[in-house]
Order: structure tokens, then sequence, then C-alpha cells
């Protein structure tokens, strides 16, 4: 199966689930923009899609390690994402808002399968030897996902609606469901054993994993501070694009140029995985990522596509980079609950960053962008800070208990105290002490 399952198949499905995935996001911002006329619809809808996902992600890690077919798993959850946009496309403008929201919620539960519950497989498609090359191409299909699905949000908005633009979204999830129902079963398939922990130990261990492994846990905490910054400048796109170039439409474009250089970067990358530590890549990307959203902080046409093309050189290695901390670091059978995990924990954090968005935009012009400057600085400092060994517990040394001085011996001069040697004389009764061996030890 696994040697049927070829890397093509796998990509094939990645790209067109997170295509749409990355489409949809957009979509509903232009969707709840068009409805209601306000910005801050559109973003709590994206909020709401995104931040239920911190639930979602690690009960389906916990179900996906104990499942002997997981793609079968994958395919029910992303076929119930796509129901839960379509009520949404459905029913917003009829129904109030928070009905709308509520469902939202519920579509984001199943999120994390498009993100870490298919990643998590990736080990079973490839053999480990070329583990580092396939975890940069599967990197290379979320940047794949960036570049067309914004923009194809944008194109299909202004032809026929941003309403048929999630619709869209919808039929590209939806061709991704016979790859996924064909993923690898798990090593131990056809009968899998049969877990004798509950759900909420299951969880707790991977919650622990995540937390407890240094590794893993500078690279979690740190990619969760600059999704948050990734997330404003996603929700802040349209009014982005309407301030610099007259139209909301092309604030969606603008993320499609993110999404191109990160996959050029990717791209250039993978042809040498190994260059660069993925440790390194982690805090570097950070601070790139600042720069740029300092310079789209201008408000001035060129200077934002040049902040945006930056972007993508900072985003895409950072994704590979998380992607093979987290391959190195996870073993197999905790990896989908790590995978899941960290992709909810993501997710949150970006919807974190939209809901921020709606209050930072009734001030001035660059305060979101400086918001998600700052969140990209803590994401730096972070990873360097928890990258530090941490030192010892400190144990106040207790002074050794004195004994009783013994009496005095008399020595010649060329002889050492017997009582100043570290170690305690060895005394040879055979033989008679030389010269030699009366001198001090050397």
């Amino acid at each position: 199966m696994a040697k049927r399952y070829g890397m093509w198949s796998y990509t094939v499905g990645a790209a067109a689930a997170r295509t749409g995935d990355e489409m949809s996001g957009p979509a509903l911002l232009l969707a709840g923009f068009a409805v209601t006329g306000s910005a801050a619809t559109g973003s709590a809808l994206l909020a709401a899609v995104t931040a239920s996902a911190a639930l979602g992600g690690p009960l389906l890690g916990v179900l996906l390690d104990r499942s002997a077919r997981p793609g079968r798993l994958l395919t029910g959850a992303l076929a119930g994402y796509a129901a839960a946009l379509a009520v949404i496309v459905l029913c917003l403008g009829p129904l109030p808002l928070p009905v709308i929201l509520l469902i939202a919620a519920c579509a984001g539960l199943a999120a994390p399968a498009l993100a870490g519950g298919w990643t998590a497989q990736l080990p079973r498609v490839v053999p480990a030897a070329r583990l580092p090359r396939a975890t940069a191409l599967d990197a290379m299909t979320f940047n794949l996902a960036g570049l067309t699905g914004p923009a194809l949000a944008g194109v299909v908005a202004g032809l026929a609606g941003a309403r048929v633009a999630v619709v869209a979204s919808i039929a590209l999830i939806c061709l991704a469901l016979p790859a996924a129902r064909t993923l690898p079963p798990s090593r131990d398939h056809p009968r899998r054993a049969r877990s004798t922990t509950s759900i909420g130990t299951d969880l707790a261990a991977g919650f622990r994993a995540v937390f407890r492994t240094p590794p893993l846990a500078r690279a979690t905490v740190a990619s969760m501070s600059s999704c948050v910054g990734q997330g404003i400048l996603v929700a802040y796109s349209p009014l982005l694009g309407e301030q610099v170039f007259g139209s909301a439409a092309h604030g969606t474009i603008l993320l499609s140029v993110v999404a191109g250089s990160a996959l050029t970067t990717n791209a250039l990358l993978a042809r040498r995985p190994h260059a660069v530590r993925p440790d390194t890549v982690m805090w570097c990307s950070a601070l790139i990522l600042a720069i740029a959203f300092l310079l789209a902080s201008t408000g001035r046409p060129m200077l934002l596509i040049a902040a945006m093309l930056l972007a993508g050189i900072g985003e895409g290695p950072q994704l590979t980079a998380l992607f093979a901390i987290r391959h190195r670091e996870a073993p197999d059978r905790l990896r989908g609950r790590i995978f899941t995990t960290g992709a909810s924990l993501k997710i949150t954090a970006f919807a974190l960053g939209a809901a921020l968005t709606g209050p930072l935009t009734t001030h001035a012009h660059p305060i979101p962008l400086y918001a998600a400057t700052t969140f990209e600085v803590l994401a730096a400092l972070t990873f360097a800070h928890l990258r530090r060994p941490r030192p010892a517990a400190h144990v106040r040394s207790r002074p050794t208990p004195s004994l009783p001085a013994p009496a005095p011996t008399p020595t010649r001069p060329d002889q050492p105290d017997p009582r100043t040697h570290a170690t305690p004389v060895r005394r040879e009764p055979p033989e008679p002490a030389t010269a030699t061996e009366a001198q001090p030890p050397t």
C-alpha cells in the first residue's frame, strides 16, 4: 500500500485540501464584508473558524494515533469541514450573526486535519532517508495553497461574488477526499492494539510531549507568537489593499505575493534541506517577518510589495523548519497528537491575531502592523530564551562535618603531612619505602 501510495498522491491531495482552506479564509472575509458592510464581521468569521481548533486538534490527534486507518478519519474530518462551510455560505445573512459564528466554530474543530493531521502521516508515505526532502515538499503545498488560494478568492469574488468564492473553496476541499481516504494504514495494520488508557490520559500525554520536550516546546511557543502576527496581516489585508491600492480584493492578492515568495524560497531550500539547522531558521525567520511588517507600515505601494516578498522569505522556511523539528523529536506513538496539537495551537494563535485586528483597525493605519511586528520580535526572543541551556537546580553545598583532628605525628621535612593528602597513603608492607617513594606525589 505504501508503495502504491506515493509522494505524488500525497502532494496532490494535500495541495488541493490546503488550497481550499487558504481560499476559504479570504472568501469568508470578503463574504462577511459584502453582506454586512463591516470588516469586523469578516474578521469575526475567520476568528471563529480558527479559534475552535484548540479543541479539535488534540482530540483528532488522539483518534489518529489510535486508528488503524487514519486516512478514513481524515476523510471524515475534511467532509465535515466542507459541509460546515456550505452551511455558513447558505445561512450568512438570513440567520443572526451569533448563530453563524457558532457554525463557524464547529467547522474549525476539523481544521487541523488539513494541516497537522495530514503531515503526521508523511513518515508512512516515504522512507526515513527521504523524509527531510519530503518535509520541504510538504511545506511547499502550504505555500502553493497560500499563493493560489487568496488569489482565487479575490478573482472569483470579483467575477461572481464572495459567496461563490466560498463555494469554490468547498469544491477544492472535496477534491482531496479520495487522496485522504487512501492514505497508508498504520504500521501494525490490520488490527491495531487497543489503547488501555482513556482519551483524557492520551490528550494529556500529547500536551506533555509538546511542552516538556525542550526543542518542541520552544518551536511551538515561537511559532504561536509568530502566527499571531501573521493572523493580523491576513485579517488586515483587505483594508490594507483598499487603503494603498483602492480595492479590498487587491489586499487578498498581496497574500499571494507572500505565498509566492515563500514557495520560491522553500523550493530553493528543498535542493539542500540540510544547509541550515531548523532551530536557526526558526528565530531568524521571525526577525525577517518583523522587518517586513515594518516596511509594510509605510503605506507606499512599492515598499508594500517588497514587504510582502520579504515576509514570504521568512514565512516559508519557518514552516519547513517547524515540521523538521516535529519529525525529528516526535515519537511514532505520539506523532499524530504532536502534529495536530501543534497545528491547533498555531491556528488558535492565528485566530487571536485575526480577532485583534478588528479593534486595532479603529486606531491609526499602521497600528495593526506595529502589533504584528511586536509579536514577531517576541517570537524570536522567546525562542532564543528557551534555547539557552537551563542551569541545574541550585543546591547549596553543605559543609562536610568536621571530625576530631588526629594527634599530630612527627614527620620529616621531605615527607608531606598525611592530613593534607587528597587520598590516603597506601602502605606497602613487603618492601621498605625508598627515598623516591617518600617524595610528594606530582
